[in-house]
């Protein structure tokens, strides 16, 4: 059986399976960047810069047999990779692992890592010269922001706004209870049920002192903010419908072996994992991770003339691991028995101490 699979992508998912098969087949990796980013440390970077290094993991550094090619795709079919340069890859088994873009800081907008770096010190230098921050949005990623300004900062004034009625609405009550009771203790000042009757008329992420005022008629005065909401799918490659019909919302329909279905088939050699699809889950680095375990194994079955029985079931609860620094944090973890509601030490082991760096150096060498 024929050996090239190329990638496209190389987040969380793309990545993973790129190294499960690079001993296995010939891997071609499709990235605009030169190194994989942990971006779960984005937030913790831009508070303490001197720790920013340790997201970054080159590809060059760990893929030791396949290929890296730092563009972007235009378009694919069940044959291969047309890149934004206009070169053609052609492909035996093709994985799309383009994820899903964000706003800044929370996931970076340079391809490089110096550019990265760069963007992040001077970030820094604008949120350590100002008093007040507004942060608009109180999900995952506006609360780790809080918490991590908090733990650099703890002087420093927060303010999260979000017109959402509850903090993790998906979550019980007993989670956002404790959220609630460490952002106080952190003197982080919640608004929820009420957003903004504009939004604030400076960029986000550069120091100038400004006044907005939320629906419900209070005024907040800060020196800088931050967006911490929008996430966008990363399909636009596919809206010309040569490889499959996207969900009204952009994503992939996939089968429970993480095949790609087609306008008229499923494309048995075509994968889709992470952010992409349309699996009824939280998009999230973890899942990513796994969807790429299956696809990994099917593939490798393929090449071996063996046929692919590996399957992805999401899992029937939430899950999460929220940090509010190092230390903090609220977390809901499955077991056999049903979720769990694990506390702030948990979150810390799991996830907050390190913000995965220990995990990823092990999978992909020293950062």
């Amino acid at each position: 059986m024929s050996r090239t699979v190329v990638v496209v992508g190389g987040g969380y998912g793309g990545a993973a399976v790129a190294k499960a098969l690079d001993s296995e087949a010939d891997v071609v990796l499709v990235d605009p960047r030169d190194a994989f980013v942990n971006s779960a440390g984005s937030l913790r970077a831009l508070t303490q810069p001197d720790w920013a290094g340790n997201m970054f993991f080159p590809y060059a550094q760990w893929l030791k047999n396949g290929t890296v090619v730092r563009d972007r795709a235009a378009s694919v079919d069940p044959g291969g990779v047309t890149l934004a340069s206009g070169r053609r890859i052609e492909a035996d088994h093709l994985v799309l692992a383009t994820g899903s873009g964000y706003s800044y800081p929370a996931k970076p907008a340079s391809d490089s890592m110096d550019g990265i770096l760069e963007d992040l010190r001077r970030t820094h230098k604008e949120l350590a010269g100002a008093e007040r921050v507004l942060i608009l949005g109180a999900g995952p990623v506006g609360l780790e922001l809080a918490g991590e300004i908090k733990e650099v900062w703890p002087h420093k004034e927060v303010t999260i706004v979000d017109p959402a009625e509850k903090l993790l609405a998906a979550f019980p009550a007993e989670i956002r209870e404790e959220l609630r009771r460490q952002l106080g203790e952190l003197d982080v000042h919640l608004r929820m049920g009420s957003g903004l009757t504009a939004p604030p008329a400076t960029e986000p992420g550069r120091a100038e002192t400004f006044t907005v005022t939320t629906a419900d008629g209070e005024d907040i005065t800060a020196d800088i903010w931050f967006r911490a909401y929008g996430t966008h799918v990363n399909s636009g490659y596919l809206a010309d419908g040569r490889l499959t019909t996207l969900t009204p919302r952009g994503r992939v329909p996939v089968t429970e072996t993480l095949n790609v279905r087609g306008p008229d088939a499923v494309h048995e050699n075509v994968y889709a994992i992470g952010d992409l699809t349309d699996i009824a889950e939280a998009k999230m680095a973890g899942f990513a991770m796994q969807h790429a375990e299956v696809v990994a194994q099917n593939i490798i079955a393929r090449i071996r003339g063996e046929r692919p029985t590996a399957t992805y079931r999401p899992l029937p609860h939430p899950m999460i691991l929220l940090p509010l620094g190092p230390r903090g944090g609220v977390g809901q973890l499955p077991t056999p028995d049903g979720p769990v509601v694990v506390p702030a030490e948990t979150v810390s082991a799991y996830k907050g101490a390190d913000l995965f760096t220990g995990r990823f150096t092990e999978q992909f060498g020293a950062a």
